[in-house]
């Protein structure tokens, strides 16, 4: 029985050492593999935030510089925009008044006009005869 027993793996001291060993040779090997990773994982994540940090940037020069570039469009077409109008508007006030004056119809301004020549000339008129204003009124 002792001959049995001395070959039997789970009484071998030299054979349990080996296994303690190996074992305890993976655990650190998975340590370390796990504080690399770590470490990796942190340089790696510090180098994203630099990448997307000049890409950032360089990104904000381009739409800014889109931006100034519409904006100043924006300008242009107002101002054309604003032209146009202001000459649109300009012939169609000549068009009126030409139509206006073919049909006989003046203006305000020379309406007023004749309105102040001819109380000038009521006022005339009215000195030349001798009247006095109360007396235009009795009538």
């Amino acid at each position: 029985m002792s001959d049995h027993d001395d070959k039997n793996p789970e009484n071998d001291p030299q054979l349990a050492d080996k296994i303690k060993d190996s074992a305890r040779q993976i655990w650190l090997a998975g340590l370390g593999a796990y504080t690399k990773a770590e470490e990796d994982a942190g340089k790696f994540f510090e180098r994203l935030v630099q990448e997307g940090e000049q890409l950032e940037t360089r990104t904000r020069g381009v739409v800014e510089k889109q931006i100034k570039t519409v904006e100043g469009r924006v300008g242009e077409v107002k101002e054309k925009a604003t032209g146009t109008w202001d000459k649109l508007e300009h012939m169609f006030d000549q068009r009126v008044s030409g139509a206006l004056r073919r049909l006989g119809i003046h203006r305000r301004e020379e309406i007023e006009a004749m309105e102040r020549r001819i109380e000038a000339l009521e006022s005339e008129l009215a000195r030349l005869r001798g009247d006095s204003p109360a007396s235009d009124e009795e009538e």
